[in-house]
């Protein structure tokens, strides 16, 4: 991932210190964590087959897979002295913060699915098809991607500038959408579910809004630090990177908390898939038949 290859990496701190070697200990468990809990459901969703049927479950899919390549890049992003700058020689080419945003987009896409869903019941299962919501996963993939391509192949200033411009925009309104799809799902969950003539149908549909919104408010709180620190250094035109790399600056440690959360949420708040992670993926293997 290194710009140049020759150039010689050395650990998140120096290893001087009880301090420093924790700090470097927690990066590697940080990175772990976030790719062991995310491979684990990830496995249960693609062993069950039912979960597999429903479209929730296929945005639960995308994030945990791009919290798996955000993990994995971790151990050189964050356990290594590494900063994501295109003046860096270190630099991923923004390749392991897009994974960060790939997570986020996949959980505003599955706000909007979730609303869709328990606003217009009727017209979500004739629009929504399982080919359609792959459409949707794949596209944002392959616009996340395209952007980073066009980063890399532009000049610097121009890749400044649209990166700049592009981030703040984006920033603003993606925040505001998902605080009002989650203000909206929270009303629709509370209120008009309850109305609803099928309890088993209704208590699933509640379960499955709370999910997604219980998910986006940990969101939020782990990406709006960043959010409004991005948004400040714009309007006063600093770089910002306050910090010595990424495994030191604490706004850019909890993107990286949150993708272990995440997977907790899921598996804390869906009992299906609690059910398979417990029985199939952790199950001891001197117990299995």
């Amino acid at each position: 991932m290194a710009n140049h290859t020759s150039l010689p990496l050395a650990p998140v701190m120096p290893l001087t210190s009880l301090g420093n070697v924790l700090v470097f200990l927690f990066s590697i468990l940080l990175a772990t964590a976030i790719v062991f809990l995310n491979s684990s459901v990830l496995t249960s969703i693609l062993m069950n087959k039912s979960l597999r049927n429903e479209n929730r479950f296929m945005y639960m899919l995308s994030t945990c897979f791009s919290d798996i390549c955000s993990g994995v890049s971790y151990y050189y992003a964050g356990v290594l002295d590494v900063r994501d700058h295109y003046s860096s020689p270190t630099r991923t080419f923004y390749i392991a913060p897009t994974f960060l945003g790939l997570s986020y987009m996949a959980i505003l896409a599955a706000q909007a699915d979730r609303y869709h869903a328990v606003a217009s019941p009727f017209k979500y299962s004739q629009r929504m098809t399982r080919n359609r919501t792959l459409l949707v996963i794949v596209a944002y993939w392959v616009y996340a991607f395209v952007i980073v391509a066009v980063n890399n192949l532009v000049p610097v200033g121009v890749a400044k500038r649209v990166t700049g411009i592009g981030t703040f925009v984006g920033n603003i309104f993606t925040v505001v959408i998902m605080i009002g799809l989650n203000i909206r799902l929270f009303y629709i969950a509370t209120f008009q579910l309850k109305r609803e003539q099928t309890v088993t149908d209704g208590d699933s549909k509640r379960s499955s809004v709370y999910l997604i919104i219980v998910v986006a408010v940990f969101f939020l709180g782990a990406w709006l630090p960043i959010f409004i620190h991005i948004i400040a250094c714009n309007f006063l035109g600093s770089t910002c990177y306050a910090f010595k790399n990424e495994g030191t600056d604490p706004i850019r440690i909890l993107p990286r908390l949150n993708a272990v959360i995440t997977p907790l949420l899921y598996v804390r708040g869906c009992t299906a898939l609690r059910d398979t992670l417990l029985t199939h993926v952790w199950r001891r293997p001197c117990c299995r038949r």
